[in-house]
């Protein structure tokens, strides 16, 4: 590769023309979708701020804006973001920084285009909100690590090819630096994925048990030890991806109610009406925010700040789908929907109130519980003292369980 091509700087219209040039070689009514976008992520326009040969250009991530509505406008398939948006906003990024070469070549153009799905392999009943306490064990046998232990609220792990996870490779030191981070083989023999139940009757979640699970060391991310700090990159851009998604202007669940406001003027009172107002302000506010943090993303790695995003968020989707259920009186209570699925994507706005009311509980725990963020946000954001923290020299063999 030479210098030359990784040190020019690309512009939209150099981006626009190299579209061209994908669009005359891969006319989209006739190419293969997959086909089309492999070809794609060769040409580098899956993420342009990704290095050459990765699927980008070394260009400025704000410039994928020009790809996409250049794309979307010729009729191009795009890569079904939501049901693979664990490797697009967890994985991927993860890998692309502490990944090798071969490591990159072998995974990230495979889940760019979707063809292979990732879970995220962090939470343990046994551990709560405190990921650091995971107790999954990996021993290193010559080449391999042998991992068992058990992790729970998986998504997508029924459909998933690989999974990020965090597992414990020294028990004899404080827990933060006796973790290492690997990939995940979801069919090697002793991987285990059970379904979860949840309130809404479908089985979105999964727990997945490890019994003896051979792993070769060419599927660890990082240096042995070093997985809390690996593990922090994937926090902090599952946040963002939670909270911190581009939506427009009354978009999202605000947007269903207002609609429902407008189109329903019987239902109106003037105590909901103060209510509608309040969380209105809040979302486009929110929305304003994620616009921010998205140009903070762009010029170089997420900040704790996604977190603040992603507790807005949790608090606000919480708010206007119990405002919606109260706003359509009787018929908000209905729920009749209890069928058990096991969706690949979640549809909030495709399905009705009942249903929101109900799943929204869950944004509050997933992607890092509330009550951790308020902590992560007072600490690393404001700057005030941290909480006592009694386990943090203390080997990880030794802490209560």
């Amino acid at each position: 590769m030479s210098t030359a091509t990784t040190t020019t700087q690309v512009d939209a219209e150099d981006l626009r023309r190299r579209v061209r040039d994908l669009l005359a070689e891969h006319d989209p009514k006739t190419t293969d979708r997959l086909e089309f976008l492999r070809a794609r992520f060769d040409a580098g326009l899956a993420w342009v701020h990704y290095p050459v040969g990765l699927g980008g250009l070394d260009a400025p991530r704000a410039l994928q804006a020009v790809v996409d509505a250049e794309l979307e406008a010729a009729g191009a398939p795009d890569n079904d973001p939501r049901r693979i948006g664990i490797g697009l906003g967890m994985a991927a990024p993860t890998i692309l920084r502490f990944g090798t070469p071969e490591q990159h070549q072998r995974f990230l153009r495979p889940l760019w285009t979707g063809e292979e799905v990732w879970c995220q392999l962090f939470s343990e009943p046994g551990a709560g909100s405190d990921l650091a306490a995971a107790a999954t064990r990996a021993v290193r046998d010559g080449d391999e690590w042998v991992v068992t232990g058990q992790k729970v609220w998986t998504s997508t792990a029924h459909t998933a090819r690989w999974g990020i996870l965090l597992a414990r490779t020294d028990p004899d030191v404080p827990k933060h630096r006796g973790l290492s981070y690997f990939v995940c083989d979801m069919t090697a023999p002793g991987v285990e994925v059970r379904p979860l139940r949840q309130i809404t009757g479908e089985a979105e979640f999964n727990e997945v048990f490890l019994s003896e699970v051979r792993l070769p060391d060419t599927l660890r991310l990082g240096e042995v030890g070093e997985g809390w700090k690996v593990a922090q990159t994937t926090l902090m851009n599952e946040r963002v991806a939670i909270g911190g998604n581009a939506i427009p202007r009354e978009g999202g669940m605000v947007g269903v109610v207002a609609q429902t406001w407008r189109e329903r003027p019987e239902l109106r009172t003037p105590e909901l009406h103060q209510r509608l107002l309040r969380l209105w302000v809040e979302a486009e506010v929110m929305r304003l925010a994620g616009e921010r943090l998205r140009q903070q993303l762009a010029a170089g790695h997420p900040g704790p700040e996604g977190s603040a995003m992603k507790l807005a968020f949790a608090r606000l989707n919480q708010a206007i789908s119990g405002l919606e259920v109260e706003l359509l009186g009787e018929e908000g209570l209905r729920y009749d929907d209890w069928t058990m699925r096991r969706p690949e994507i979640v549809d909030f706005l495709g399905r009705n109130a009942g249903y929101r009311y109900l799943r929204a509980k869950g944004n509050s725990i997933e992607g890092g519980t509330s009550e951790i963020l308020r902590n992560i946000i007072a600490e690393r954001v404001l700057g005030l003292p941290a909480e006592p923290r009694v386990d943090k020299d203390v080997p990880w063999k030794d802490l209560p369980r």
